[in-house]
């Protein structure tokens, strides 16, 4: 059964529904651009509401350590998402520095993309594949769009890998039979409008993930 994760919820109604369809993971964004960026206290209480129902992510971007200690503190994350441009060496200091597991996002677009794979698998607990963000892009993620996933015929990706980027109810079942991979990741692909996420869809997206019935 894969792994899901709804990522960007800014709400108590929200998460709820994203707890409430079964996802596994639930993610909050610090990231002050993007229209899913919760302030630290709405994030404290929203990880509080998800204790003890699934797992709890903090997505940062490009943040300094007193960011990341602020977010840690907050959150008590279960999963740091690193989704900027940290370096190897940067995902490890993180990693030592709050003792706590890290993802890094990477931005595939094509096959040379996944280069980037090993040099980060050593140093990252997780993996996650977003598209890699369109010239003059805002976001770093939560953009909307895909990659071809059939660039990842024959890689070596390390178990947990998680695919982001343009998923949603319509194409997520689609995207695990290609890929074969056996966690996702949605933002956008559950929302009404940018940072608005929907209930319908994220129960639709959780079904049609794991095929079955919305609960």
């Amino acid at each position: 059964m894969p792994e899901i994760k709804i990522c960007g919820l800014t709400t108590p109604g929200t998460l709820d529904a994203a707890l409430a369809a079964g996802a596994d993971w639930v993610g909050f964004v610090r990231f002050a651009r993007s229209p899913r960026h919760v302030a630290l206290e709405e994030a404290r209480r929203l990880s509080a509401q998800a204790k003890g129902r699934a797992g709890r992510v903090v997505l940062l971007v490009d943040a300094d350590d007193e960011a990341v200690a602020a977010a840690v503190e907050a959150i008590g994350p279960d999963l740091i998402q690193l989704h900027g441009r940290e370096t190897p060496g940067r995902v490890a200091a993180i990693r030592a520095a709050t003792g706590r597991p890290v993802m890094k996002a990477l931005g595939i677009a094509g096959r040379d993309d996944l280069a980037a794979i090993a040099a980060y698998a050593g140093h990252a607990d997780r993996l996650l594949l977003d598209a890699k963000a369109p010239p003059g892009a805002v976001l770093p993620g939560g953009n909307g769009v895909s990659f071809e996933w059939d660039i990842l015929a024959g890689a070596a990706l390390p178990a947990d890998t998680m695919l982001s980027g343009g998923l949603a109810p319509g194409n997520v079942a689609e995207a695990i039979a290609r890929t074969g991979l056996t966690a996702v990741d949605v933002s956008s692909g559950v929302e009404s409008a940018p940072g608005v996420k929907d209930p319908d869809r994220i129960a639709a997206f959780v079904a049609a993930a794991r095929g079955t019935t919305p609960r």
